[in-house]
């Protein structure tokens, strides 16, 4: 079995996975983070080359199951998921933490893309919070008037950082306390960040604090079977396992 992972759900799956002798499982990376934390059962690090290329791997693998364990924003991995294990003839599981929702206190403004995003700070100059990750700075540099304080597991590239950029490098989850700390060091006043659903250390800071959060939304979630627990995935695997192939 395959699991296309980089996720904490992933990472969980694969810890429950250890224990089962009946199944050979590998976990996937991307490589979008220099040092991903390894798990403990056989991985692998890099692209396929498509949705065609997925679908030779599992063809050449001898693929019996794919999860699709992927962070909810790698919408095109996702979309080649779901085409190679069409091709390919592979059950496929969606493994995908739910979205955030609104609580009462929390001032949301939901937008559809990052380039949304650069443009809902304004024009007058904010000390903004980034929570995206490395790969979606870009569109900020249009709205240098702002002073970032950017987060990420690895260092950016220096060609994407906003002309007025602090980076912090750290792997989360974080913890409410830590998130407020945080922010109130830095005088944050307004956060962007994904609906990656979650740890919502971050979240609940604002929301103590009083603070805006532009939310950027997911994109449609990949068709088929989706389950949020890593236990439901299991089980899933679990039953597929017990069914002759094409079944």
């Amino acid at each position: 079995m395959l699991i296309l992972g980089g996720t904490a759900e992933a990472s969980a799956l694969a810890r429950l996975l250890a224990g089962e002798a009946s199944f050979a499982p590998l976990l996937s990376f991307a490589g979008r983070t220099v040092s991903p934390v390894l798990p403990p059962i056989p991985s692998r690090i890099g692209g396929f080359g498509g949705a065609d290329g997925l679908a030779a791997f599992l063809r050449l693998e001898a693929v019996d199951l794919l999860i699709d364990a992927t962070h909810p924003f790698a919408h095109q991995i996702s979309i080649n998921a779901e085409q190679a294990a069409a091709a390919a003839g592979v059950p496929r599981l969606v493994l995908q933490r739910p979205p955030w929702t609104p609580k009462p206190g929390d001032d949301w403004r939901v937008v559809s893309d990052m380039a949304s995003a650069a443009v809902t700070l304004g024009e007058a100059p904010r000390r903004v919070f980034l929570t995206i990750g490395r790969q979606d700075l870009l569109p900020f540099r249009a709205a240098a008037q702002h002073h970032y304080l950017i987060r990420s597991v690895d260092p950016p590239d220096p060609a994407l950082l906003p002309a007025q950029a602090d980076v912090v490098s750290a792997r989360g989850p974080f913890t409410e306390g830590a998130e407020r700390a945080l922010m109130e060091r830095c005088r944050v006043e307004v956060m962007v960040t994904k609906n990656s659903g979650g740890a919502d250390g971050k979240l609940s800071a604002a929301r103590a604090l009083g603070l805006p959060v532009i939310m950027v939304a997911r994109k449609p979630a990949p068709s088929g079977e989706t389950v949020s627990d890593p236990a439901a995935a299991l089980a899933w695997l679990r039953a597929h396992s017990e069914a002759p192939r094409g079944a």
